[in-house]
């Protein structure tokens, strides 16, 4: 042996894996910390200091597991060891850092919280507390070689979504959890009070939740598509009430609201939220949320719509309920731009308004 050759790292005391801030780790990581598999079945024997929670997920003490310790647990399980490419590789066992601070976040490769238990760690009052969900959903890709078991129930996808941390744990955004929730429930009150408090809590537009109930093909569901109706009147509500302030708190000229548009003796040409007759704009609220046919169809209805009235002199603004609730300051300006510029324009063609 030469002064280069590296030292092999000397094996902790058994005792000493445990003290840990996340007492997990896998087996994997046992051995490479010199534990045999021979030491952990040991260890892991009824009634002995350790127990295995998952498959190769040991838990380095004999009391149940904490609701932190479980999401862990099911995150190394079906985590990707971005080494190997085959078993977990993430430490979830890293001791407290001299002068207590913690340590860093685990990062855990193609796995994810999602479903009920990501709903909770997003902050759903709706959803249950994470002691009392039987089992936690984790999001992985399609051709993973995993299996539902113990409390990690595997939900598979073609495409992971952009995780969010939260607590630090991988976590789905809120659409896509929501999907993965309602999938596995039957219940319409419980279905509809998820769906309606994902936007009245501001978590996100019912047009992204539509999008990922769409994909995964739970619009045929009747309680799933009573909830959506129940979601998609609860967002335009909210973006009326959301435009009604803009107008307001930005002291833009009171438009006359939800109106008909109608040549003299003539076709309709459509309803408007908002419309400014002097200037001749409107203003559409896009709350669409349909299934993907009625959403085409619904397009090209709107682009006709458009085309028709801007051939009129009437100039179309479009608001989303999305940008409306992040930058209203930004959508004031948009409107009083359109309404500043009408006095450049040619005259527009008169239409009666009336109301919708």
């Amino acid at each position: 042996m030469t002064h280069n050759t590296p030292l092999s790292p000397r094996p902790r005391p058994l005792h000493a894996l445990a003290d840990g801030r996340r007492r997990l780790m896998t087996a994997a990581q046992l051995r490479a910390h010199g534990v045999s598999a021979a030491e952990t079945n040991e260890q892991c024997r009824p009634g002995g200091p350790w127990q295995q929670l998952l498959p190769n997920v040991v838990l380095l003490h004999p009391g149940p597991p904490t609701s932190d310790e479980r999401l862990h647990a099911v995150l190394l399980y079906a985590a990707r060891d971005r080494t190997s490419g085959t078993a977990p590789g993430v430490s979830a066992s890293v001791p407290v850092q001299p002068g207590g601070e913690h340590p860093p976040v685990p990062a855990y490769a193609e796995a994810m919280i999602t479903g009920l238990a990501a709903l909770t760690l997003h902050g759903f009052s709706a959803a249950p507390p994470l002691s009392a969900l039987e089992l936690i959903d984790v999001l992985v890709p399609r051709l993973r070689r995993l299996r539902t078991t113990g409390c990690a129930r595997v939900v598979r996808t073609t495409a992971l979504p952009t995780a969010v941390e939260l607590t630090g744990v991988p976590v789905a955004p809120v659409a896509r959890a929501l999907a993965d929730a309602v999938a596995e429930l039957t219940d319409p009150g419980t279905v509809r009070r998820l769906l309606t408090e994902a936007v009245r809590g501001g978590h996100c537009e019912p047009a992204a939740v539509v999008r990922e109930l769409n994909r995964a093909r739970l619009l045929s569901r009747p309680h799933v598509v009573d909830a959506v109706d129940s979601l998609v009147a609860e967002g335009r509500a909210l973006a009326e009430q959301r435009l009604y302030r803009m107008v307001r708190e930005h002291a833009l000229p009171e438009p006359v609201w939800n109106v008909d548009l109608r040549l003299p003796g003539g076709p309709r040409l459509g309803g408007v939220d908002a419309f400014w007759p002097e200037q001749a704009v409107a203003l559409e609220l896009d709350v669409r949320a349909h299934r993907q046919q009625e959403d085409d169809a619904a397009r090209a209805e709107h682009a006709r719509k458009r085309e028709h009235l801007e051939r009129l002199g009437i100039t179309v603004v479009h608001l989303t309920p999305r940008k409306l609730r992040d930058c209203p300051e930004h959508q004031a300006a948009v409107v009083r731009t359109a309404l500043m510029a009408a006095g450049d324009r040619e005259p527009a063609a008169y239409v009666v308004v009336l109301p919708r």
